[in-house]
């Protein structure tokens, strides 16, 4: 009877301890996962919308997207013009300016330089940048406020700090850097929200945004 009264003491002390175990108690983090894996879908084109004939004037869109951490937001525009309801409407990405037709997007690979000092040059096509050296990559990680990559390489040297604004058409907007104790750190600053893929090749590091 003792042995039973204390292990009901026990396991009654344990329900006050904790009142979920499977969620986080006061004080801790609750971090969202998300799943790594990347669906590849097409690109939108065009998307056709038929209204029903009672319609005489269009409001308002709403656009609902998906975020990279999987959530779901949508935006609104409001219009107030009047509609034939005999026309479709036509949802789309333009590429080719107003009122043209849509055009294929450029996928080609070929790289432009961007910025650089003699170990170490930075190229950029519109998907992706290839940083060129012969300098081990230690680590890199993002950082939000503005969106950018930090990567630091391994060498001993001594310069006075790199900042360059990037004018082209792809997704980089600066780039600085400056060295430290052992290895120098070059900041890869990002017009927007990305995820990235690091693939390391002979004499270069490939980053492809997702």
């Amino acid at each position: 009877m003792t042995k039973l009264f204390f292990l009901i003491t026990i396991l009654v002390c344990t329900l006050q301890s904790r009142e979920n175990p499977f969620f986080p108690s006061s004080g801790e983090v609750d971090i969202t996962i998300t799943s790594n894996k990347t669906t590849k879908l097409d690109p939108l084109k065009r998307a056709t919308l038929t209204l029903p004939s009672t319609a005489r004037t269009i409001e308002s869109v709403t656009v609902k997207y998906k975020n990279l951490d999987g959530s779901i937001s949508e935006i609104s525009e409001e219009l107030g013009n009047s509609v034939d309801w005999h026309l479709p409407i036509f949802v789309s990405q333009n590429y080719g300016g107003v009122g043209s037709e849509p055009k294929k997007i450029n996928k080609s690979h070929k790289y432009s330089k961007i910025a650089g000092l003699k170990f170490i040059q930075l190229y950029e096509n519109k998907t992706s940048l290839k940083i060129r050296t012969n300098d081990k990559l230690m680590r890199n990680f993002l950082l939000t406020k503005p969106h950018r990559i930090v990567c630091d390489f391994k060498r001993d040297i001594d310069i006075r700090s790199y900042e360059k604004d990037v004018s082209s058409k792809g997704v980089v907007k600066r780039v600085k850097l400056g060295n430290h104790k052992g290895y120098y750190r070059v900041v890869i600053e990002l017009d927007g929200y990305y995820r990235y893929k690091l693939t390391p090749i002979k004499g270069a590091y490939i980053f492809s945004f997702l």
